[in-house]
């Protein structure tokens, strides 16, 4: 049994956040008082989180990104890799605060693949934009990283108001290293919650890039469900994304699935419509039954998000749901 939505999509990646909670407090993520976590006993416990990837590999899921809140956060984190990276294609995003300290449990439990979110090189800014983070431990955990030899190491920045020398200092990291920066369109995912000033748009960046390092070389999507367009600087070790979820949705190639830490499966970001997986864990069903009630709720996965409506997912924020 494989995961086909009523549109004809297979879908073969999930986005498993493992806990809503997190050690920053980025303006685009939760409001300045944070955000409300859930009881401890509504999450998902390891060997839930087990038998769910379990399930979702027998329905032909491939690709897995461990998200949160802050994944770093829970301590059971190399159990679940050592358990997926068999199994498969398996990510990780973090802020980096902790990763210094993880990086190599992380990679002697089989993970390959990083994405780390950081908005700005620019420590001051930083500290504005996460209310309170310490970009020297960023560093570091990228530092370590590097160092073991991670095979993919990505950075996210949320465009917002960056100043254009903030803008080219980040995409200059693709120059000098093999790394991936990706620039992500903001989306407003919840009611409430956003910085201030006027954002970046994607077609802005794109020509302060160019002014900076005269035309880029196209690369195209990694696969045709990725999320990021990429180019290349002349001469670059690594590359640029840009992330137009808003502007310029890619919901025809979307694949993915979202299961939140409470063991919710989101169909969409940008979407309240999902199933109740824990209700099924805990009330003792039959594997064969979760998995035909899986099928049928992914069969209804809607056709695109909805952030042109009103806020897209009301009531919930973005590190509930895994980003």
């Amino acid at each position: 049994m494989t995961l086909r939505d009523q549109y004809g999509r297979g879908l073969q990646t999930l986005r498993l956040s493992v806990t809503d909670r997190c050690d920053l407090r980025c303006s685009y993520c939760m409001p300045a008082k944070g955000a409300q976590f859930a009881p401890k006993e509504e999450l998902l416990s390891t060997d839930e989180l087990l038998k769910a990837l379990e399930l979702f590999h027998g329905l032909g899921i491939r690709r897995l990104k461990f998200t949160g809140g802050e994944p770093l956060l829970r301590t059971d984190l190399e159990e679940l890799l050592g358990y997926a990276s068999g199994r498969f294609e398996c990510g990780l995003t973090t802020n980096g605060t902790l990763l210094a300290g993880r990086a190599e449990g992380l990679w002697k439990a089989g993970l390959r693949r990083l994405t780390v979110s950081m908005d700005t090189l620019h420590p001051g800014n930083y500290a504005r934009i996460t209310r309170g983070g310490d970009l020297r431990k960023v560093k570091d955990g990228l530092r370590a990283a590097s160092l073991l030899g991670f095979e993919s190491i990505k950075l996210n920045a949320v465009l917002m108001d960056q100043s254009m020398e903030e803008l080219l200092q980040l995409a200059a990291l693709s120059v000098s290293s093999p790394w991936e920066i990706r620039f992500i369109e903001y989306m407003p995912v919840s009611f409430g919650v956003g910085p201030q000033g006027a954002l970046k748009t994607p077609a802005e960046l794109l020509e302060i890039l160019r002014q900076g390092f005269g035309e880029l070389e196209e690369l195209g999507r990694e696969r045709p469900s990725a999320p990021a367009s990429r180019f290349r600087v002349k001469g670059a070790l690594g590359s640029i994304g840009l992330i137009r979820s808003v502007s310029e949705p890619f919901c025809a190639a979307c694949d993915r699935l979202r299961l939140q830490a409470d063991g919710f499966m989101r169909l969409c970001m940008a979407r309240p419509d999902g199933f109740d997986l824990r209700a099924l864990l805990r009330g003792g069903a039959k594997d064969e039954a979760i998995r035909l009630a899986l099928a049928s709720a992914a069969f209804f996965k809607p056709a695109g998000h909805a952030f042109y409506d009103a806020p897209a997912a009301l009531g919930s924020q973005m590190s509930s749901i895994g980003g």
